[in-house]
């Protein structure tokens, strides 16, 4: 039931039909994000995401709004270093109408002054929101420890200095550069025809298109052993990681599989050993970012800065563990293929999380993978396989420890 097609644009559209649904979710998926903008534009691509809201030179921003809303539908999109993603969900009778604001608002935008100018205020309030949530903050202090002197080390949100001083026209620019047909991929799940789609679509982006952008690939820089970030808060929130492997690598379903036994749910080690059994923190677990070229993983948590140097001891132990054990048990291996498998399988219910699956998939990877053969593969996940995980990401790796809070902690 999954269709792919490429208009003469260089747009790809990937639909899978679903017809005991009664929803269409449309995405735009933009393989542009925060690591391809220049130093003294960072931000450009989040500060897109706002603007493309604001409406077009036929559409103010109430008219893109009442035209999704007015059906019961919903309009939002994201924005991460590698990509900005526009998403539209409707009832399935209002699919033309879903098309036809969602390539309006990608491909037309107004980019008036006055609102350009207001949210830049409102992306502002979005930093210093940020910055007063000391549990978010660490992730991008890590981030930036994990990735310094590199795009991925940048925020998505940009700074304040850049964003104050981003001017409309290089934003207008970022936009015609990378918001071209050849650098999307349209995805599209619910009880639609693929066919009917593709004639839409082609009305709305029509003609050759230009070249997609290339992305620049600096030089990653050796990780900063530790980042600290004062502020006079209860808990010190910290985040332990090491570099890890790229988004398409061969071992990323076992890394997925002991991730989610190391600190992925409640029956995790990191759960059960600093939560449930020493009561050091209401919030710990571990998480896995992946990029095209380089990735990491990260355990995080939050404690009382009197238990601060605790906690972080014990993380530090569960990963030496993890190295001498050499893995993790049969029987933890067998919970995490469980629960992973039927997360998957639960997760794919709605046409947006289908749509998800295929916008993600074929910009990144460039192919989809059949439900069966996506559990297939994790199923095939074995003790070696995990083995070999932690003996190429954990044994002799320098850790880099972001840290929020009251005080300094060392690695």
């Amino acid at each position: 039931m999954i269709n792919r097609s490429t208009l003469d644009s260089g747009l790809r559209v990937v639909s899978e039909a679903l017809p005991h649904l009664r929803s269409v979710t449309l995405g735009a998926w933009v393989g542009t994000g925060a690591r391809d903008e220049p130093d003294e534009h960072a931000g450009a691509s989040h500060f897109l995401e706002h603007l493309l809201f604001k409406g077009t030179p036929t559409r103010s921003a109430r008219e893109v709004a009442d035209a999704i809303e007015s059906v019961g539908g919903e309009f939002n999109a994201f924005t991460t270093h590698e990509q900005t993603v526009f998403y539209v969900r409707v009832p399935d009778a209002h699919v033309e109408r879903a098309v036809d604001v969602l390539c309006d608002v990608v491909w037309h935008p107004a980019f008036r002054a006055d609102e350009v100018d207001v949210e830049r205020e409102v992306i502002l309030e979005e930093i210093g929101m940020r910055d007063d949530t000391p549990d978010d903050l660490v992730h991008e202090v890590f981030a930036n420890a994990m990735f310094p002197e590199h795009p991925l080390g940048r925020e998505v949100l940009g700074s304040r200095d850049t964003v104050v001083a981003m001017p409309r026209e290089a934003i207008a620019e970022f936009h015609a550069v990378h918001y071209v047909a050849s650098n999307t991929v349209l995805a599209a799940a619910g009880n639609l025809d693929h066919e009917v789609l593709l004639g839409l679509v082609a009305e709305r982006v029509g003609g050759a298109g230009a070249d997609r952008p290339t992305r620049a690939v600096p030089d990653f820089a050796a990780s900063a052993p530790s980042r600290f970030v004062e502020r006079d808060t209860e808990q010190s929130h910290m985040v332990l990681g090491v570099r890890a492997i790229p988004i398409a690598d061969p071992d990323r379903y076992a890394l997925t599989v002991l991730n989610h036994a190391f600190g992925g749910g409640m029956s995790s080690r990191l759960f059960q050993e600093i939560r449930e059994e020493r009561g050091l923190a209401y919030s710990v677990y571990s998480y896995r970012g992946a990029f095209a070229d380089n990735g990491f993983v990260a355990l995080y948590a939050g404690t009382s800065a009197e238990r601060s140097h605790q906690t972080l001891e014990l993380l530090q132990e569960q990963l030496d563990r993890l190295v001498a054990d050499g893995g993790i048990s049969a029987d933890e291996l067998a919970a995490a293929k469980g629960a992973i498998t039927g997360s998957l399988l639960m997760g794919l219910e709605t046409s947006s999380a289908r749509m998800r699956r295929l916008g993600r998939d074929e910009l990144v990877e460039g192919t989809i993978l059949d439900l069966d053969e996506l559990v297939a593969r994790v199923e095939a996940v074995d003790a070696a396989a995990i083995g070999r995980v932690v003996e190429r990401l954990f044994r002799d790796t320098p850790r880099t420890l972001a840290v929020v809070g009251p005080e300094s902690l060392a690695v």
